[in-house]
């Protein structure tokens, strides 16, 4: 018998506080803190543009902000070193279908903000905002930050990492 899938995405986000005066959270095991906020915390300020360029506009986040990025593992067959045949991983990035917009990519800010918006069993990776938007915009897509989404039906439900895991370990 397998244990279910469970995704581990709110095991690193920090718990909401508890309302002032309130009764104090039920203490349990605390989840672990992301190594990646750990290290925007301890990333020394980005220096100002040497070529001149002015810096972000305000409510504009600025160029390294740690965004998370709903994306999943694919592979195909290639060719090894070796001169065998091999699986070639890469990550895609996923786009979205927005009514004004356009072809659009979501970032955002907390693992919290991307389950409430997309559900628990989205997968994702970290990066920063500036190289995603860059990257997207040669492409002409428009990247949203901490979108508000109409609710409805995740885009992944746990069976589909179970079958996306059996198709990463093929």
């Amino acid at each position: 018998m397998t244990a279910p899938i469970r995704s581990r995405l709110l095991d690193f986000v920090e718990p909401e506080p508890g309302p002032p005066g309130g009764e104090p959270p039920e203490e349990g095991p605390r989840p672990r803190r992301s190594a990646l906020l750990d290290l925007a915390d301890s990333a020394p300020a980005p220096p100002p543009a040497a070529d001149g360029r002015p810096g972000p506009r305000p409510g504009v986040p600025p160029y390294h902000t740690p965004v998370c990025v709903p994306a999943h593992p694919r592979s195909v067959a290639g060719i090894g070193s070796d001169g065998r045949p091999a699986r070639v991983p890469f990550i895609v990035v996923e786009l979205f279908a927005h009514p004004t917009q356009g072809t659009v990519a979501f970032a955002f800010t907390s693992p919290a903000k991307l389950a409430a918006a997309l559900g628990e069993a989205q997968p994702w990776v970290a990066g920063s905002l500036g190289p995603l938007a860059e990257e997207m915009d040669e492409r002409g897509v428009m990247v949203l930050l901490d979108p508000r989404i109409a609710p409805g039906e995740p885009n992944w439900r746990p069976e589909d990492l179970a079958a996306l895991a059996q198709e990463v370990r093929r």
